[in-house]
């Protein structure tokens, strides 16, 4: 398997904490041993002839992938995710020339198998009205910082609580799908289509063909509405987002730049003080002085 993928995050916890999420009544139901995000993971790739005792859950953001159990192989694209059972050989790996950025959490329990059910083929998230991909993902990033700053018996059993619910958004998607409030005017679609889609390389012809519109009828509506063109929005909403990034976790900014989109950290950088006057770095020195 490579490593070393640039904005690249992920924990495998010790055998310590294992043995108490084991053995604790609630956590034991549903937890995790391993956790990560593999943005742009060029070559990546994974073969298991010796099979594991947990679950793989694999959700592709963006890019293609594959992977391969009980002989049979499965292509996997943008807004797919599938669960591997445990005690089988397999093998995954990103697509040659677009390689797939994804989350990935290796979870077993009691409960596990109810969220496996029906997801060793490939599954589809996508983007719509009331998708909450975003939404989805804040919650992975909730996980991912508790298992982080600790691994005392509280942070697992809130780690495993969240991951029910980051698993029954996904198989309940519908459900997730129905609480997500109505949006109202054609901006507020965009917006919230920029948002789901924040991590990707995003296009006007992409939100123009999503909406039903030209490129030019939506950008003009856009701009009518909200005084910016889309994609002038959509590097603010990048830079805000990345703010919150700076000012909340202790990810470096290689690591955020993938979460908005960008894959150049130097373009990133360029973009970021030509909207916030300063570096990213500068922004997050003086947040912790305030």
């Amino acid at each position: 398997m490579k490593q070393g993928f640039t904005g690249e995050r992920s924990i495998v916890l010790p055998r310590v904490a294992i043995e108490a999420e084991e053995s604790d009544p609630l956590v034991s139901s549903l937890y995790i041993t391993d956790i990560g995000y593999y943005p742009h993971a060029d070559s990546h790739f994974v073969q298991r002839k010796e099979p594991i005792s947990e679950y793989v859950l694999i959700y592709c953001v963006e890019g293609a992938g594959w992977f391969q159990t009980d002989s049979r192989r499965y292509e996997v694209g943008e807004n797919q995710y599938f669960i591997l059972p445990p005690n089988k050989p397999h093998a995954y790996g990103a697509h040659k020339t677009d390689p797939w950025t994804i989350y990935w959490i290796h979870f077993t329990g009691a409960h596990a198998a109810i969220y496996s059910e029906g997801a060793t083929t490939p599954g589809r998230i996508p983007p719509a009205v009331n998708s909450r991909i975003m939404e989805r993902n804040t919650i992975f990033e909730e996980i991912f910082a508790t298992l982080q700053r600790n691994s005392d018996l509280e942070s697992l059993r809130y780690a495993s609580s969240l991951l029910h619910h980051y698993l029954a958004t996904m198989r309940y998607l519908r459900l997730y799908r129905q609480a997500a409030p109505d949006t109202a005017s054609l901006s507020q679609a965009v917006i919230h289509y920029m948002r789901e889609n924040i991590e990707k390389r995003v296009t006007l012809k992409q939100m123009a063909d999503y909406m039903g519109y030209s490129p030019s009828h939506l950008s003009m509506v856009f701009h009518k509405e909200t005084g910016h063109s889309p994609l002038s929005y959509l590097n603010l909403m990048r830079i805000e987002t990345a703010c919150q990034w700076l000012t909340d976790t202790s990810q470096k900014v290689n690591q955020i730049c993938h979460k908005v989109g960008i894959d150049d950290p130097y373009y990133f950088s360029r973009l970021f003080r030509s909207i916030k006057g300063c570096s990213p770095v500068e922004y997050r020195a003086q947040e912790k002085h305030e």
